[in-house]
């Protein structure tokens, strides 16, 4: 009798082994498609981008509730600064956005730090104040207007228009 009752016990272990083991796999098909356009939660596709000048970029990225730049949005905004310096008479607005998820107030304020995250890179080469405005929009201005990770990846950005 005791010998069943072990028996018994050590066949439901090995099944509850079983069925998390069986939860616990993970598909990467539906992951892989994402992979070539967002690294972690920032997105670093191009089909989103236009181009303030000839090879500079317009637009740099951020992680959700960030307002960190990445080495990406740094090497686009190095450029940025390039192509300022050489072009004076140009001012710029930094127009800041958040995805979907939150507040209007807390992205309309998430939209300003991402924006002036890029102006306090490009002061630090060289360009002047006085060339840059901010400008948040939070979330009123989706490029995406999905509602998933990869659309929200999307929303997540500065962008350096030429100012009128």
């Amino acid at each position: 009798m005791r010998l069943s009752k072990i028996f018994k016990n050590s066949l439901l272990v090995l099944l509850a082994c079983l069925v998390l083991s069986a939860c616990a796999t993970k598909k990467e098909t539906s992951i892989g498609k994402i992979d070539g356009q967002m690294q972690g939660d920032v997105y670093t596709g191009t089909d989103t981008v236009k181009y303030l000048a000839d090879g500079v970029p317009d637009r740099v990225f951020f992680a959700t509730n960030e307002s960190i730049l990445t080495t990406a949005s740094r090497e686009t905004l190095r450029a940025q600064a390039a192509w300022l310096r050489k072009n004076p008479s140009i001012n710029v607005v930094l127009e800041g956005h958040a995805d979907e998820r939150g507040t209007r107030e807390y992205n309309l304020a998430l939209g300003e730090r991402r924006a002036n995250a890029a102006k306090d890179y490009l002061m630090t080469y060289g360009i002047s104040s006085d060339r840059i405005t901010v400008l948040s929009y939070g979330k009123e201005r989706p490029v995406d207007s999905g509602s998933n990770p990869l659309a929200w990846s999307k929303n997540r950005r500065s962008v350096t228009v030429k100012a009128n």
